[in-house]
């Protein structure tokens, strides 16, 4: 039997969240194994404990997935290929993480659906925003598949579309750095972290928040977007108890 929220006796105790509703925007590489190539379950397993952390405090989730770790556009057309070919490829390839994904969460009792912006019936159900919107209201966790449906769009920009279209507080991108920093942390050891950012300040700074296409989406319809290490122990918590952590990008 699923569980709900009505019944989980164990859920964190503490500061309540301060978002109802987010959209968690995760890359395909989190669900790979060693060399950042497909599907580890141990991996996926994860993924799914962090984010039952957050559904157990009450939050309603949605989630988008890349597929790098399957499938990179990019690669397919440097030898040649098409690149609408290359593009709905790697839709697929998100499609068959969010099948993972929808897996490892129902395993430890979060009942999960997948929707696809391709429609795959025998797999995943179609995009439907008012059926995604009454799916998160009764305490299911989605996962939103296929990117926009389209080629020429990264799944940035699918997270930013969908994270408007079900009205979520906050665009949460899932990283594997402490936020957004000045300069490349890896390279520069005195980088700056930024706790709190404007779009206009990300703009004139070049900062890379997210893709162009998608920044620009917030940016004008004033969806903030929260950039956190994922895989800090009790990162995303935090963020959605609002505490000072990753970087705040707003209007």
């Amino acid at each position: 039997m699923m569980t709900t929220r009505d019944n989980v006796s164990d859920a964190p105790r503490g500061k309540p969240p301060i978002y109802r509703r987010i959209l968690l925007k995760i890359s395909g590489e989190a669900l790979s194994g060693p060399g950042g190539f497909g599907i580890d379950p141990d991996e996926a397993a994860t993924l799914a404990h962090r984010i039952r952390a957050i559904y157990e405090m009450g939050v309603q989730v949605g989630v988008v997935i890349g597929g790098g770790n399957l499938w990179r556009g990019s690669v397919g057309t440097s030898h040649g290929m098409d690149q609408t070919t290359a593009d709905y490829m790697g839709m697929i390839a998100t499609v068959m993480n969010g099948m993972a994904m929808r897996d490892a969460l129902e395993r430890i009792n979060i009942p999960t659906r997948v929707q696809t912006a391709i429609e795959m019936n025998r797999v995943a159900e179609p995009y439907i925003r008012l059926r995604a919107i009454r799916h998160l209201d009764k305490g299911r966790v989605v996962i939103f598949c296929g990117g926009t449906g389209n080629p020429y769009f990264t799944t940035d920009t699918g997270a930013a579309l969908r994270g408007m279209e079900i009205d979520a507080d906050v665009i949460i991108k899932a990283t594997k750095v402490d936020g957004v920093y000045d300069s490349d942390p890896k390279k520069n050891p005195n980088a700056k972290l930024y706790q709190t950012l404007t779009f206009d300040e990300a703009l004139a700074n070049r900062l890379e928040v997210m893709d162009s296409t998608a920044f620009t989406m917030c940016r004008d319809n004033k969806k903030t977007i929260l950039v956190i290490n994922f895989w800090k122990e009790g990162a995303l918590e935090a963020a959605v108890r609002g505490e000072p952590v990753g970087t705040l990008v707003t209007p």
